[in-house]
């Protein structure tokens, strides 16, 4: 194809680039973060109480300070931190976010396309049998005859009132948002798995409580046999003891059942079949309960959290909308034409004789819609007031996470204290009890009564102690976390 041909486009090309315009409808300004200087009603305490034993230890809460990139290593376990990162590789859910977040780049792309003209060949070839009321001139007998045609087409709609531009602006805050949303599906997945691993670990310490329990038990009732066998005890005694022991091993059929469930659930978080899943076992007392706890200033949390950013970037996608919908009612100038070559033989069709082209330029302004335009950007507004709640509300919701967690981690170390010294006390009326009710002091009664209270406390302290472990990854996901195997957006900037 000779150059010189296409130099005839070149002027529509310049024009289409050159024209621009204004951009209708809001320009979107970011919300303002809460002006709360502290998360909680009361004031935080600067540490938490200490207890003796493993998770007893005091954390110490550090305003302004950067939360550790990964947080979840300051357990110091390293099954953990396998888990976490097989998950990351391997977790359905990991997947699904990557593609939508794909889908939503290339979906961006696609619209930044209609900043520019579109170009198309089409080549064609016709042949055709014509009469003269086909042609309109007098003819003898009907003809044949070739058409071949050679042209590039070109079309633009210029954005005058900003219509491509704020669809582009919306596509682009939802690259954002799936990309946020990618970062809070591995927040989200992280913290999942810290937690069930410490349920199981929690778990597995109960079952193991329970066997011990029930060995004592055992020893008792032996004990008691041997004194009803020699007339010391009625046999009142060994019928409660038995009782007592069935109820205790009735307790561990269940912990058994949860502690299976919870390795299932570890299995499906890592992307595994539990079948196939050589899941770790975890141990409450391998497990270091953080003692530096860093607590973002309230002021930039709403710069953290992967919920609230992408409830923002939803918002954003909702104020382009309006400026879609409030374009769509100013009229809209499409320029088009073509350029190629016309013959009815193919050996003449690209000779200087056969060139053709061709502008035209087409506007079309909305009159009557029967309302349609008008209301569309009513609901668009609509819409926007409903993203503008629901980012309140996804703010509120962050806060309150937050206030709960510290005051979760605040209490729990009470708890676990108090826990701590009910099982001490408790270990030692039933050690005691039991060399008295050898000794024929005290009755069975208070022996079973010791024995039930140790058994409560050894559980309760157990619990407690999980519980700490637990509010504490709870914390760094209310926080949101600041590391992420991956940037899902460098090439999208808003605007």
């Amino acid at each position: 194809m000779p150059l010189k041909a296409n130099t005839k486009i070149y002027p529509f090309i310049v024009l289409c680039s050159l024209t621009g315009g204004c951009t209708v409808g809001p320009d979107y300004i970011a919300p303002n973060a809460p002006s709360a200087l502290t998360y909680t009603e009361d004031p935080q305490p600067e540490q938490t109480v200490q207890s003796k034993g493993p998770g007893g230890n005091g954390q110490y809460f550090y305003l302004t300070q950067k939360i550790p990139e990964q947080w979840w290593a300051l357990f110091h376990s390293e099954a953990l931190n396998q888990l976490i990162f097989k998950g990351y590789q391997q977790n359905p859910s990991i997947e699904a976010a990557m593609a939508a977040l794909r889908q939503a780049q290339e979906n961006y792309r696609a619209q930044v396309g209609d900043y520019f003209p579109s170009f198309d060949l089409q080549l064609s070839a016709q042949r055709q049998q014509a009469t003269d009321a086909s042609i309109d001139l007098p003819v003898r007998e009907p003809f044949i005859y070739n058409v071949f045609n050679s042209q590039v087409n070109v079309s633009y709609t210029l954005d005058l009132f900003g219509a491509n531009r704020r669809a582009l602006e919306g596509l682009c805050a939802q690259v954002y948002y799936q990309g946020y949303q990618l970062e809070g599906a591995y927040l989200t997945l992280t913290s999942n798995i810290v937690t069930t691993a410490i349920t199981e670990a929690s778990i597995y310490a109960q079952v193991q409580a329970t066997h011990e329990l029930i060995k004592l038990e055992e020893d008792l009732l032996q004990i008691i046999q041997q004194q009803y066998q020699l007339g010391g005890v009625a046999k009142n005694d060994v019928l409660s003891q038995e009782s007592q022991l069935a109820q205790t091993r009735a307790t561990l059929p269940p912990l058994e059942k949860n502690l299976a469930l919870t390795r299932h659930s570890l299995a499906a978080l890592v992307g595994e079949i539990p079948s196939q899943s050589p899941i770790p076992s975890f141990c409450l007392d391998d497990l270091v309960l953080p003692s530096d706890l860093p607590v973002t200033l309230p002021s930039t949390l709403v710069q953290q959290r992967p919920d609230i950013r992408a409830q923002e970037a939803l918002l954003r996608a909702a104020s382009a909308q309006i400026g879609v919908a409030t374009a769509n009612i100013f009229p809209n100038i499409t320029i088009s034409g073509y350029s190629g070559w016309l013959s009815n033989q193919l050996n003449t069709l690209y000779s200087p004789k056969s060139f053709i082209w061709s502008i035209s330029s087409q506007l079309l302004q909305p009159i009557f819609h029967g309302g349609t335009l008008l209301a569309q950007r009513r609901a668009a507004i609509a819409a926007f007031e409903q993203a503008r709640a629901q980012y309140k509300e996804t703010v509120i919701n962050a806060f309150k996470n937050v206030a709960d967690a510290l005051r979760a981690i605040e209490l729990d170390a009470k708890a676990l204290a108090a826990q701590t010294e009910a099982l001490d006390a408790a270990k030692k009326l039933y050690d005691l009890s039991r060399q008295q009710y050898k000794l024929g002091a005290i009755t069975y009664l208070s022996l079973l009564n010791a024995q039930r209270q140790y058994n409560l406390a050894l559980i309760n302290k157990i619990q407690a102690q999980a519980l700490r472990y637990t509010d504490t990854a709870a914390l760094f996901q209310a926080l949101g976390g600041l590391w992420w195997p991956c940037q899902p957006i460098g090439e999208t900037p808003y605007g």
